[in-house]
């Protein structure tokens, strides 16, 4: 069942399914489908939309929006109203799939330099890092939300074997374009931060440049695959 909860006083999440994992293809057209029925419905004050695993946030002007409610302390009621009917009926399973989102090619250096913690990921899928990265780079993912820092993805379709614990001490810096794998996904940092998971490879792609209209690479949706590069191809692609 769809179910609306605040999040603040500025914003609420519209959840539509309890689980990700259960049928991640078909939760995941699901959640866009109420983020593109969101859009279109243009509701008075909401001023972004950011769909996520399980459910779209919903994120409002409460000016705008309590003039359209009878009374201030109703912001909440008459949104979430316009927001049922703008998602009604979409959580029908026996809807229609969404036709397939575009299809992005990451290329990827797996050189040790940019791979720290490739041999910790390979250790505990009992392979050897050569099949790490023959395993990572021949599946198929999706991007299931952007976030974190701007541009991040989330992908899902990691394959079960190289799922591998966050780190137990962070990295204060990572460099950008770094390919890594939290738990049960595989994800890219697209500028320098912190961070936590085990980096397995990097890329020479820009994921996130404000100067440009969308300035993120990936969306959510888009389907992702990585192609294995050499330390030369990636030295070039970076000239």
């Amino acid at each position: 069942m769809m179910e609306i909860v605040p999040l603040g006083d500025s914003a609420l999440i519209v959840r539509m399914r309890e689980r990700f994992d259960d049928a991640p293809e078909q939760t995941l057209d699901v959640v866009l489908r109420a983020f593109q029925r969101l859009q279109n419905a243009a509701i008075p004050g909401v001023i972004e939309l950011a769909p996520a695993y399980t459910s779209v946030a919903v994120f409002f002007d409460p000016i705008p929006a309590a003039k359209c409610a009878e009374t201030p302390d109703k912001v909440f009621d008459w949104l979430a109203t316009r927001v049922r009917a703008a998602v009604a009926g979409i959580v029908d399973p026996g809807r229609k799939r969404l036709s397939p989102s575009g299809s992005v090619e990451i290329p990827v250096c797996y050189d040790p330099e940019f791979a720290l913690d490739i041999d910790d990921v390979a250790q505990r899928a009992a392979i050897s890092p050569g099949e790490v990265i023959r395993v990572h780079s021949a599946a198929e993912y999706r991007v299931a939300c952007i976030g974190f820092v701007p541009g991040f993805p989330f992908l899902a379709g990691l394959p079960k074997e190289l799922a591998t614990p966050r780190r137990d001490v962070p990295r204060k810096q990572i460099p950008p374009g770094s390919v890594g794998i939290g738990g049960a996904q595989t994800g890219i940092y697209p500028l320098r931060s912190p961070g936590g998971w085990n980096l397995i490879g990097r890329t020479p792609l820009r994921l996130f440049d404000p100067r440009k209209n969308p300035p993120a690479l990936l969306r959510a949706g888009e389907r992702v695959r990585f192609r294995a590069i050499t330390r030369e191809e990636f030295e070039a692609a970076e000239k």
